[in-house]
């Protein structure tokens, strides 16, 4: 089945594919409430077609409006602000009582083979991100990456090309969309230049076992860098408080009927955190049954000695276990729960990077990898 978002991309290419000219309405910013997520987008060409929703509905009218106008006078692109508080509240104000912020720009013919590349990793549903420029006389520049290439350029210069990919390539691993600030030259650190990061890809997975006061302090931070995460128990009365649910689903199961059909990838993560004997093995084995690129499992060394006593029991074998971090997380000096989630975060993120979690002042060669996508997109075999 066609999704919108396919139906409108198709439409779009296909106006781009004819000649014609095509401003867009970009969701940049949200405050409050809103009936779409940012990202959200709607297109309006020169003959009045109309493609796309960012509200699903409150505003698509002044934003056609001022996208028609900049058409037919050349116009700058503008980031304009609607909301309650707006002076067009009467005719264009939010009903949920929300203000969003909409960046109207026509898609000019040099940043359309980006766009286009875009829309059709919308139309094959394909994990990409298309970047776009806010500020200074390039804003409305188009910046394509997806896991093979780069197309376009956001026309400041190499250095922000450079860290605006970068950046792109990272939140594509962590499937969110995100607006950042650049130095007015393109450094990393810096404002001046904004950029939006359109991000089309599914967030990681993070399946966590056991209800207990570790998972909900990772949780959230997970869930800051973009995880999906779920916390499973068997033991429903174990899941019933508040702090489980704040930040992660919840699911009542044993562990192979909770992983039963999900599939995880290298992106995604599980973590043993039941500390309790009936539950880790089974955990442990339905989670060597995925394709998780971290599997790791909480616990002393004695601990993680007997567990693996215990899995070569049931027929676990030794090359299986080298793929469980155990005892997970760096060696940070951990001694609270806040700390030991911090600990097993970095490792998370460390493993993923291809990194050892050494300190910088130690390390030699660049901070970032040069080719972030590519060396996450493959987790190698934890070396015991």
């Amino acid at each position: 089945m066609t999704r919108p978002v396919q139906h409108t991309a198709s439409a779009v290419a296909g106006w781009l594919r004819d000649g014609r000219r095509v401003a867009a309405g970009l969701l940049v910013e949200v405050e409050g409430s809103s009936p779409l997520d940012v990202g959200a987008s709607m297109y309006i060409d020169d003959q009045g077609g109309i493609e796309g929703s960012i509200t699903g509905g409150c505003v698509e009218g002044a934003v056609a409006a001022a996208a028609m106008e900049m058409l037919e006078s050349g116009g700058a692109p503008q980031l304009v602000t609607y909301g309650i508080s707006d002076e067009l509240a009467g005719t264009v104000g939010l009903m949920c009582g929300g203000i969003v912020h909409i960046f109207i720009h026509e898609l000019r013919p040099e940043h359309q083979d980006a766009v286009l590349a875009d829309l059709q990793a919308t139309i094959d549903h394909t994990p990409a991100g298309l970047v776009t420029l806010l500020d200074g006389e390039d804003a409305g520049a188009k910046l394509f990456v997806d896991g093979e290439r780069t197309i376009g350029s956001l026309g400041v210069g190499e250095l922000l090309d450079k860290n605006a990919t970068r950046e792109a390539q990272g939140l594509l691993q962590e499937g969110r969309s995100s607006l950042r600030d650049f130095g007015e030259d393109g450094a990393s650190l810096g404002s001046g230049l904004r950029v939006y990061n359109s991000i089309q890809a599914e967030p990681p997975r993070m399946v966590v076992f056991g209800a207990i006061d570790f998972s909900s302090a990772l949780a959230p931070l997970a869930k800051g860098l973009g995880y999906r995460v779920t916390i499973a128990d068997p033991r429903s009365a174990f899941l019933k408080s508040r702090r489980f649910s704040a930040a992660a689903e919840t699911e009542v199961g044993w562990p192979d009927a909770v992983l039963d059909g999900v599939e995880l990838g290298p992106r995604d993560a599980v973590l043993i955190f039941t500390h309790d004997p009936k539950l880790d093995v089974p955990a442990v084995q339905a989670a060597l049954g995925t394709g998780a690129g971290y599997i790791g499992a909480l616990g002393s060394r004695n601990t993680t000695a007997d567990r693996n006593r215990r899995l070569r029991d049931v027929g676990v074998t030794d090359d299986e276990i080298d793929r469980i971090f155990a005892p997970c997380g760096l060696d940070i000096g951990a001694s609270t729960v806040e700390e030991t989630a911090v600990a097993v975060l970095a490792e998370i993120i460390a493993h993923r990077a291809g990194r050892h979690g050494m300190p910088l002042r130690e390390a030699r060669g660049p901070i970032r990898h040069a080719d972030v996508n590519n060396e996450r997109e493959e987790w190698p075999t934890p070396s015991r």
